[in-house]
């Protein structure tokens, strides 16, 4: 029987097969090449433009009109600072790969140009509050279970993950690779609610419950439009080349226009999918062609099946209807 010590002198033969493996499987590893974005560093930022962007709510108590100049002043500082070296680093690695080369492209100054992206996008939190407060706003008029605004922001994970949407599609609208994923993917993991930042949504939008939601990277959202937990806003199918690889950059998902409402569980699919201003769109319902405005579409209302000892009885079938 093997001891304690024999086991552990197995280790140095298995960690050189595990190596070994980083030679042969190269695709998942990133050795010897410019520094990535880091995760921990994108988390810092979103939890301080949260901050910025709904003073008073989270770290920091005893907040006033005298005093929160000071403070959002020491934020944005710093997240200049954070953006300019995490966006630089997203640069770098994006022109290498594009570009096909193998040590880092150090003839640019990434620095100078993250720095300028990461100042037009500060630039844009005063006109993202302006839109956030429309959002919350949507959820208190549209949820009736919602006792107050601050309910909403301290407890409303549709808000969480539409606030970090909008500050990522912010960034991706700027050109700053990786990091607008990075920040919406957090959001995912927090709030179980999927938004492609690359997605177009207007003002006034709500998600209720929220889990399960996913709104894929072409889609568009009109002005005070409502969705329920479970909806999927997502591709029809993938168009590839000649040589099968996937064609990128069209059209793959729906448009939903104003004052549209999915319930729970609701698929739409398509990127010529339109489903017109002021429709509803039913829980359950497959949806792949476009339907024009103030249309409702609903599943038929399905019957029960009923088993008992001596009898079972078989009530009709499930349609969806126009």
């Amino acid at each position: 029987m093997s001891t304690d010590l024999e086991r552990k002198e197995q280790l140095p033969e298995l960690t050189d097969r595990i190596v070994e493996t980083y030679t042969q499987v190269g695709t998942i590893n990133h050795l010897g090449h410019c520094p990535l974005p880091r995760y921990d560093a994108v988390e810092s930022i979103i939890d301080d433009l949260r901050e910025i962007i709904f003073p008073g709510y989270r770290r920091r108590e005893g907040l006033h009109m005298g005093n929160v100049a000071y403070y959002v002043g020491d934020l944005i500082d710093g997240l200049h600072d954070k953006l300019t070296t995490q966006i630089a680093r997203a640069l770098m690695h994006e022109d290498r790969v594009q570009q096909r080369r193998e040590p880092c492209p150090e003839e640019i100054d990434y620095e100078a140009r993250g720095q300028a992206l990461a100042i037009e996008f500060l630039e844009q939190i005063p006109s993202l509050r302006k839109t956030l407060a429309t959002d919350v706003q949507a959820a208190f008029v549209g949820d009736p279970a919602v006792k107050s605004a601050d309910e909403v922001v301290f407890c409303y994970p549709g808000l969480t993950a539409v606030t970090v949407y909008r500050l990522a599609h912010e960034l991706h609208l700027l050109g700053a690779p990786f990091i607008p994923r990075m920040m919406t993917e957090w959001a995912h993991r927090e709030t179980g609610i999927d938004i492609h930042p690359g997605a177009t949504i207007g003002h006034h939008f709500f998600i209720d419950h929220g889990t399960g939601v996913v709104i894929g990277e072409t889609c568009e959202i009109g002005d005070h439009v409502k969705l329920y937990q479970g909806v999927t806003l997502g591709a029809l199918s993938f168009p590839t080349d000649e040589q099968g690889n996937l064609i990128r950059g069209q059209k793959r998902h729906p448009t939903l226009e104003d004052r549209v409402v999915v319930y729970a569980s609701a698929t739409i699919l398509g990127g010529a999918t339109v489903v017109g201003h002021d429709s509803v769109i039913g829980s359950s319902v497959w949806l792949m062609h476009s339907v024009e405005p103030h249309t409702t579409v609903t599943m038929e209302k399905p019957k029960l099946r009923i088993r008992a000892e001596a009898s079972e009885k078989i009530t009709g079938e499930v349609n969806y209807q126009i």
